[in-house]
């Protein structure tokens, strides 16, 4: 098993500290030790018996160094664009008015059933790729653009064999079939719920992680989504919830109550709200490019102030969001969200983890996996200014993959 060493670290986030002039050990795919280069051992039980010996040895260059980032929230997986519909949103059309020239989330629908599975493969593969060159080695992956049975449990199944393809980020993969009410059960969203419930048995045994619902105004009722995300939960499901019905409708309270394993966006909140997600620790994913979209905030500083744990996502999508990139949304959380660098790259590593339920990752120490990335920057404060900070290099379990 090779042993790497990463030495002449300039700043060196693990996810909890950071740490100056410092150097890390790796030993296979995980972290075999971190800290000061002052303190690093001459040699390491099981790892290596004297340091000299390292097969590897990666020289920073005084470069600041993070674990790879979690992108806890994105939908890579569709066919298609919706670029026409997007200008006329900018040019002040209402959403009925774009509904009525074809657009919407029905377009992407149709488009992603009528695309043959090659082609559908190939377009998420490229996608991904994106994800991990600008540094993000996680992705919580949803599906949700075929809204059949059969559709979103070969989504499932191409996000898992995309994983196991060389230069891949490793995936979460959610079942997001709750994303809309299909054209077939036009008018009868509680029967599609039942249809999905009936699903999910099916979903887990595909490799799906989690189940979100899309629990709003004009989707599904918070009644709706408690019983699909009961039923998730008794399949062995993570549950999430897309939580944007304002708060009269209790969307964030029930989740809270059911301690869902996330709740996401939260544009339209209240005090109260945050109130319960603190009193539970629910973890919060929010995502700051499609708050700019919606011209609405979720309260983040709040969230935070109060202990709740935020995880951040790019909200990657065909109708508002196309970045692919964790860094954009790290700059914009910083500048739109009132964080602070270090509040924002813990969103985008440890919060993610914590809101995707992984104890292995976001986390530069011993025992986790090696996810590494070089930041072609000396200091952290470059996510702030750089609006998309450039990737060096990056370390998948050990392997360099950029």
């Amino acid at each position: 098993m090779t042993v790497r060493l990463l030495t002449n670290i300039g700043r060196l986030w693990t996810g909890t500290d950071l740490l100056s002039n410092a150097a890390m050990l790796v030993h296979h795919d995980r972290i075999a030790w971190v800290g000061p280069a002052a303190d690093l051992p001459q040699s390491l039980p099981g790892v290596i018996n004297d340091i000299v010996d390292v097969d590897e040895v990666d020289n920073i260059g005084g470069g600041l160094v993070t674990p790879g980032l979690i992108d806890a929230h994105c939908h890579p997986v569709y066919a298609g664009n919706r670029y026409a519909e997007i200008a006329m949103r900018a040019g002040g059309a209402s959403k009925s008015e774009i509904t009525g020239a074809g657009g919407g989330v029905a377009s992407t629908v149709t488009v992603t059933r009528g695309t043959d599975p090659w082609t559908l493969c190939n377009a998420v593969r490229e996608r991904l790729r994106h994800w991990v060159l600008s540094g993000c080695t996680t992705v919580e992956a949803k599906t949700g653009y075929h809204l059949t049975r059969d559709g979103e449990l070969a989504d499932v199944r191409l996000l898992r064999a995309l994983e196991e393809e060389p230069g891949m980020p490793r995936l979460q993969v959610t079942f997001f079939a709750a994303h809309a009410v299909p054209p077939e059960y036009f008018g009868r969203p509680h029967d599609y719920v039942d249809a999905v419930c009936s699903w999910l048995s099916d979903a887990a045994q595909a490799g799906a992680h989690g189940v979100d619902v899309y629990c709003d105004n004009q989707q599904f009722t918070t009644d709706d989504a408690a019983r699909l995300l009961s039923a998730a939960r008794a399949a062995g499901l993570r549950t999430h919830m897309h939580a944007c019905a304002k708060p009269r409708h209790g969307a964030v309270r029930m989740a809270a109550d059911m301690q869902c394993s996330s709740v996401d966006l939260l544009h339209d909140t209240d005090e109260d709200d945050v109130l319960a997600l603190a009193k539970t620790s629910t973890p919060v994913v929010v995502c700051p490019t499609t708050s700019l979209h919606e011209r609405r905030t979720p309260p983040v500083r709040a969230l935070l102030d109060h202990g709740v744990p935020v995880g951040l996502g790019t909200d990657h999508n065909p109708g508002q969001s196309g970045t692919m990139s964790l860094p954009l949304a790290i700059s914009m959380a910083v500048s739109m969200f009132n964080m602070s660098v270090l509040e924002a790259l813990r969103a985008a590593t440890v919060g993610g983890a914590f809101a995707l339920g992984l104890t292995d990752r976001g986390l530069l120490a011993p025992g986790h996996y090696a996810d590494i990335v070089q930041w072609d920057a000396d200091h952290e404060g470059a996510f702030a200014w750089s609006y998309g900070l450039n990737t060096l290099r990056v370390w998948r379990g050990g392997e360099t993959i950029r």
